[in-house]
């Protein structure tokens, strides 16, 4: 399956002037870590992914956090040849920075086979990162689940979990696709998928998890859910407002508007 003609390459020639660390690494594996305020867990999350030994790139796509986060991954640099990062001038958004992350990897002169994002606050953990690129390699998609067999939650007050399910249970009368965790972010994506669907990304925040998986949904790939655990984040605040909130229910509106149109 090839997408037709693309124009990323030339959105992403922007992004990679203002990249920082080397532009020609090489890496079987992609990891996208956007990141808001993120100084209290940036240092020690990247460290965990480095210790896992795999052939791993890291990308970190900081929106000019005001506690320095991006100074941190700077210092971290020094050590570590195989992390890159963009700051970009202001908060935009998780949806546009998993999408520059994207065009960034696609673009790089040895782009990752596989790509993978997940939160950098610890809600996700790195030593689960194997299992889901194990499974990433057998599929298109592979999506952490906290809702599959063997999936869970932990520190979650009343509402979330509410929430959450509610989100899911809208995604999937929406959508269709055969998965139970339409929302969670830690997910392992094939290279091949992510071009044929960045042109057609468009999300600002949170509902860019629904929009990839319509996305890999409608032109057929193959989308697999692997358990894990999400632990409520350990530090910082919660990034998720009202108006994300809103955005999400109104990409779902939207979605069903569309009935099955990739665009």
């Amino acid at each position: 399956m090839t997408c037709s003609k693309t124009n990323y390459e030339s959105e992403s020639l922007s992004l990679r002037e203002n990249l920082e660390g080397d532009l020609k690494i090489k890496s079987e594996i992609g990891v996208i870590l956007p990141t808001y305020c993120e100084a209290a867990n940036i240092k020690k999350l990247i460290n965990k992914i480095e210790n896992l030994n795999m052939r791993i790139s890291i990308l970190v796509i900081d929106d000019s956090s005001p506690d320095g986060t991006a100074n941190v991954v700077r210092e971290l640099q020094a050590k570590y040849k195989n992390v890159l990062l963009l700051v970009r001038p202001k908060k935009s958004g998780l949806g546009t920075a998993i999408t520059d992350g994207f065009k960034i990897f696609l673009s790089l002169a040895n782009p990752p086979e596989y790509i993978v994002t997940m939160d950098a606050d610890f809600s996700h953990n790195p030593e689960e990162v194997p299992c889901l690129t194990a499974l990433g390699k057998k599929c298109d998609l592979a999506i952490g689940s906290r809702y599959t067999t063997g999936g869970k939650t932990k520190d979650w007050g009343i509402m979330r979990p509410v929430v959450s399910k509610m989100a899911n249970f809208m995604a999937a009368l929406v959508i269709g696709a055969k998965i139970s965790d339409y929302t969670n972010g830690m997910r392992c994506y094939s290279a091949n998928l992510v071009r044929n669907i960045v042109n057609y990304l468009h999300s600002q925040t949170y509902e860019i998890q629904i929009e990839t998986i319509r996305q890999a949904y409608l032109r057929g790939f193959n989308i697999r859910e692997v358990p894990i655990t999400f632990v409520n984040r350990k530090k910082g605040k919660s990034k998720l407002t009202s108006n994300e909130i809103r955005g999400f229910v109104s990409h779902l509106l939207k979605s069903l508007w569309l009935n099955g149109r990739v665009d």
